[in-house]
């Protein structure tokens, strides 16, 4: 087999060019005859807009053309969609109103989008817009989530903020036992709103060709063709076929380049109209007011126990905000993302999940790494470990005991999914191992000799990967089908050419991909190519996003190489003048069984594009496509544990060791795999200790619209995480691959609050600052004193 197949630790070949300075990211594209936008963004949170003039900018220097949301509702441009109806408890659906590019009657959040001005240089449309006048009626601001529903009225359709009141479970089960348990454990808590930072920020340039009436639509976009089908399907009303999306190099995404947003749909508007190019990179500054947002939840939880430790119950109340309009998915993430997810590792028997979605005056909120899935574990890792204090019991035997044994799956639980296979026992076992838990009351012992509260914290999560199947998904309201698609092209030299319709904006596909297609076909892994990203080169696909991209995306490259397989046997068998069903396929060979003859897949290739000596009816050519609906989410699962120390004198949090034991299924290339652990834990650890978007709740302005203000994880922060592997391979698609690109971040946040809180010897809301850990132990120093 090749050596650079599956399992092996090949180091990315992208990286090259990323590393050298020969990436093509979005900023690197300039057309010819090309002009900038800037937005005018609105400085106030909530008001009605009374005037807009912009005479002033419109004879500016180099300034072509001002648009505002009128001209674009003279073109009749729509209103960006939410692409998932989540049907209430009610039997109503989600309140969903119009979220316009460009405003037309009021402003809801700072940054909302006003106008564009359309330069010769950005510099020259930066400038103009502040030519432009503006009247607001300010109105009063509703940021805070839990006082959203009694705040301002923010959109006529949506009375008291409520975008819908969703519900999952069985409620009257719930309340039966939580009235017959031992104990109930009962805990608030805030998961709080983060602001993405991706390596690069957005950026899309729109062109437009007079000639063949088609646009080329350059965008940071996560899913290209999902953007195309927004584009045109629902906002300008365009036909697919004469618009092209290029998503080329993409420097991270993190959900929050999933969606469609006003810049991309208005420089492909604007394109048009002002006849030559637009393009548009947003600022840093752009960047934390109009990205969407992630989290912002605030929830109360029960977990109702016996005497023995049993899990009975669970009940969890959650107000999720959702900012001032849904985003492409907004309304799925607090819902089917997370309360889906609710059982956790544990054969909880009974469970009711209610959620309410608000409007407020702020940033849309979206999928964030993970997407409704961390939300879902630090709730439920947080009250366990709650529970284990309350009842005297160690974490992690408290976990051990509620766990779903091996011999239960597939296990169908409560809040409507069901788990094809796990062991999560042998995860724990194996962290335990790791971080010699046994040995951590003389680890903590000698802390207090230095004065530092030492603490560990644990978090058994599970996740739900490549999102499916599109029959379930779309009966629970998604827009979209949920497939991908792939094609595998051979070249008449035996290359072959890959188009995915997964995306890669730091994954790693370039390499990964190439791996399994090696292996599948037995070539060299130098000689494949991997096509993404382009909406006229390749099949349309999904995306990426979910942990998709190897269980769904790479089981559509898997079939399309069985067809390659299974059309070269029938070549060979007619060069080997033997029966197709004595062909079989191995290592790059295509032999007749029981003998020495063979042909190898290059062979065949050329064979299949020279077909001077072909089988009678066979289509020259080796190019197939695939596509691959999967029949169920795959489900990663593990352990993680953190170990801090806290000084009380400072409030500082050290982490001192970190253990991650995860199964991600059949591992394809366990170096990528583990790079993606360690990125996940750390934007989980910026989440627990670090990150938090904060608006005023009086003027709705963004206090944290910058580093200087919204704190993001250093190298100093993290310590070197030790990562171990457990498997148990997914039973239902072609590779028994899981996904892996969210686990860290879904699993962190609980394990260091958990420790954290450990330490300390108090309940503690993210994020951990060292302000806020500082006055939790004076506080306790000062009543220990009295």
């Amino acid at each position: 087999m090749p050596e650079n197949g599956i399992g092996a630790p090949v180091r990315r070949r992208e990286d090259k060019r990323f590393l050298t300075g020969k990436g093509r990211y979005t900023d690197d594209i300039n057309r010819p005859g090309q002009l900038y936008a800037y937005f005018l963004r609105s400085p106030v949170a909530h008001a009605k807009v009374t005037r807009v003039e912009t005479a002033q900018a419109e004879a500016a220097p180099g300034v072509v053309a001002v648009f505002t949301g009128q001209d674009m509702a003279a073109d009749n441009v729509g209103s960006l969609p939410c692409g998932w109806t989540v049907t209430d408890r009610h039997g109503e659906p989600h309140k969903a109103p119009p979220h316009y590019p460009l405003v037309r009657d009021k402003v809801r959040y700072v940054g909302d989008h006003v106008a564009m001005v359309v330069a010769e240089s950005y510099a020259q449309a930066r400038d103009a817009a502040d030519l432009i006048e503006v009247d607001y009626d300010e109105l009063p601001a509703v940021v805070d989530t839990k006082e959203a529903m009694s705040g301002t009225q923010i959109h006529d359709e949506a009375p008291s903020n409520l975008c819908f009141d969703w519900e999952l479970g069985d409620k009257d089960a719930v309340e039966q036992a939580m009235s017959q348990a031992a104990n109930v454990v009962e805990l608030d808590l805030i998961n709080n709103r983060l602001i993405p930072n991706a390596m690069e920020p957005r950026a899309a340039i729109g062109d437009y060709d007079s000639g063949t009436d088609s646009y080329t639509v350059y965008s940071t976009s996560q899913n290209p063709h999902l953007l195309r089908l927004i584009l045109c399907a629902f906002v300008l009303n365009l036909p697919e076929s004469r618009v092209r999306v290029i998503a080329p190099d993409v420097g991270g995404g993190f959900g929050s380049k999933i969606y469609a947003y006003a810049e991309e749909t208005c420089c492909t508007w604007a394109a048009k109209k002002v006849g030559r190019p637009v393009k548009w990179t947003a600022e840093r500054g752009e960047a934390f007011v109009s990205d969407a947002h992630g989290r912002d939840h605030v929830t109360n939880v029960k977990l109702a126990v016996d005497q023995e430790g049993k899990f009975l119950a669970l009940k969890v109340d959650t107000t999720a905000n959702v900012g001032a309009y849904l985003s492409s998915f907004s309304t799925c993430v607090p819902t089917y993302l997370y309360a889906t997810l609710l059982a956790g590792q544990y054969a909880t028997p009974a469970i009711y999940a209610n959620v309410k979605a608000v409007f407020t005056s702020t940033a849309p909120v979206d999928a964030y790494r993970g997407a409704g899935r961390p939300e879902a574990t630090y709730l439920i890792e947080r009250v366990v470990e709650v529970a284990a204090r309350q009842l005297g019991m160690d974490p992690a035997e408290l976990r051990r005991k509620n766990f779903i044994k091996p011999d239960q799956f597939p296990y169908q639980t409560p809040v409507a999914l069901t788990y094809d296979i796990g062991n999560y026992e042998a995860s724990l076992d194996k962290a335990l191992e790791m971080i010699d838990y046994k040995g951590f009351p003389a680890r903590k012992a000698e802390a207090e000799t230095r004065g530092k509260l030492r603490g560990i914290g644990l978090s058994a999560y599970i996740e739900a990967c490549g999102i499916a199947p599109s029959a379930v998904v779309g009966a629970l309201g998604a827009g979209v089908g949920l497939w991908e698609s792939a094609q595998v092209r051979f070249n008449a030299t035996g290359t072959v050419s890959v188009m995915t319709g997964a995306h890669s904006h730091g994954q790693g596909h370039e390499t990964s991909f190439a791996q399994l297609v090696s292996e599948k076909l037995g070539i060299p892994y130098e000689n494949v190519e991997i096509v993404h990203g382009d909406t006229g080169a390749i099949p349309m696909g999904m995306g990426t996003y979910g942990s998709r991209s190897l269980a769904v995306g790479g089981s559509a490259i898997v079939r399309a190489c069985d067809k390659i397989v299974e059309k070269g046997r029938k070549i060979a068998a007619h060069l080997l003048e033997a029966s197709v069903d004595d062909v079989e396929f191995k290592d790059g060979q295509f032999t007749v069984v029981g003998t020495d003859r063979s042909k190898s897949m290059g062979e065949v290739a050329f064979t299949a594009y020279v077909p001077h000596n072909y089988p009678e009816g066979v289509e020259p050519g080796l190019d197939e496509t695939a596509f691959y609906d999967p029949l169920n989410f795959t489900y990663p699962a593990g352990v993680h544990i953190a170990e801090i120390e806290v000084d009380p004198d400072t409030g500082i949090t050290q982490i001192v060791d970190w253990v991650a034991v995860d199964d991600f299924g059949r591992v394809l290339n366990p170096m990528i795999v583990e790079g993606q652990v360690h990125g996940g834990i750390a934007q989980g650890v910026g989440q627990a200790l670090l990150e938090n978007c904060v608006y005023d709740k009086e003027s709705g302005q963004l206090v944290t619209g910058s580093y200087m203000d919204y704190t993001m994880p250093r190298a100093d922060d993290l310590p070197s995480f030790r990562v171990g592997m457990t498997v148990t391979e997914c039973t239902h698609n072609p590779l028994g691959v899981k996904g892996c690109g969210e686990a860290g971040a879904i699993a962190a946040p609980p394990a260091l609050i958990n420790a954290i809180t450990d330490a300390i010897g108090e309940e503690i809301d993210m994020p951990a600052t060292a302000e806020k850990v500082w006055r939790v132990c004076q506080a306790r120093f000062a009543q220990a004193a009295e």
